[in-house]
């Protein structure tokens, strides 16, 4: 069997988009649904790239649950890890956007948080093969907000440390995913703690460590490898194999940002993948990475939806060469 190299473990859903930007949600009465959920958005991303990525998560025995597979399967996608739900629905969350492209999520229609798949990722489920075999795993810490997957999580992260797989988290906080948004935390703090790479944007930086300076939070961590804190068109600051700098954003014509970040952390995780983890001791090599991850993301700005705008090494190749 041929593993695949990196894992990315948690949600996957339907982002229905408003079709009419700078409307409310109230306002709106008519939306497209787009694939996505933060995990999946990376793993297909990957795959676009050239870099073998698999996706573990759960999602309901409907129709809404079997388009989402067949599209990880037709991108690509290791789909091994993926869990059915019989009873719970999979997950579709509403997304209204601004007239230039940012997004707000605006609720779950009638249902409550708790009551998706995805919330029941089963840890007896979990492949202890794939891990053992794969050389990344991606969570985020929305799966942290309920019981069954944070279990899920937790399995995981042993196996990781067990096999030296190396752990990449980006915060993806979204308080509406929490039933109780206080909990989220305590339990984001205590994950980091396990982490070898983190991916952070600058609001959740300064909620978790009062900084968005990415030196310092590698500094105050102690055990990760790099840290890389994303600030949307403001660009993003990176501390990699103790090189540090700052990147400005790319001047886009942006028409949605749902999944700039994922995009974001895909480059990175491609990047480290083509070059080994050692070569960022290397100034050049370490902005390299950053600047090509940052290409990733603005590509992924110039569609909607989060995951068909991203792009193929040669359009990221050729983007960088025009910049």
């Amino acid at each position: 069997m041929n593993y695949p190299r990196v894992l990315c473990l948690g949600e996957i859903l339907f982002d229905n988009l408003s079709d009419r930007p700078g409307k409310p949600y109230e306002e709106v009465d008519s939306w497209t649904p787009y694939p996505g959920g933060a995990p999946a958005n990376v793993a297909c991303a990957l795959v676009k790239l050239g870099t073998s990525a698999g996706f573990i998560g759960c999602v309901g025995k409907d129709e809404a649950g079997d388009q989402l597979v067949k599209l990880l399967d037709d991108v690509g996608v290791d789909c091994t890890g993926v869990q059915r739900h019989e009873t719970a629905p999979t997950r579709k969350v509403y997304v209204v956007r601004s007239e230039t492209g940012d997004r707000s999520f605006a609720g779950f229609g009638n249902r409550d948080t708790t009551e998706f798949a995805d919330t029941h990722l089963q840890a007896d489920g979990l492949s202890e093969e794939l891990i053992e075999n794969a050389d990344f795993l991606v969570l985020g810490s929305l799966e942290l907000a309920f019981p069954d997957s944070r279990d899920a999580i937790e399995r995981a992260l042993k196996w990781a440390e067990q096999y030296d797989v190396k752990i990449v988290m980006d915060v993806n906080r979204r308080d509406m995913f929490w039933p109780d948004p206080a909990e989220s935390k305590p339990l984001i703090e205590n994950l980091i703690k396990r982490i070898d790479f983190l991916k952070i944007s600058d609001d959740e930086a300064e909620w978790l460590f009062d900084t968005t300076d990415a030196g310092a939070i590698t500094y105050r961590l102690g055990n990760v490898e790099g840290v890389l804190v994303t600030a949307g068109d403001k660009g993003c600051t990176y501390c990699l194999g103790e090189n540090e700098g700052v990147l400005p954003a790319f001047n886009m014509e942006v028409v949605d940002t749902t999944g700039a970040g994922d995009g974001f952390v895909a480059g990175f995780i491609h990047q480290l993948c083509e070059y080994g983890i050692n070569s960022l001791r290397d100034a050049g090599v370490a902005k390299g990475v950053a600047r090509y991850a940052s290409a990733v993301g603005a590509l992924t700005t110039t569609k909607p939806g989060a995951i068909a705008a991203q792009p193929i090494p040669t359009e990221v190749v050729a983007f960088l060469a025009s910049h």
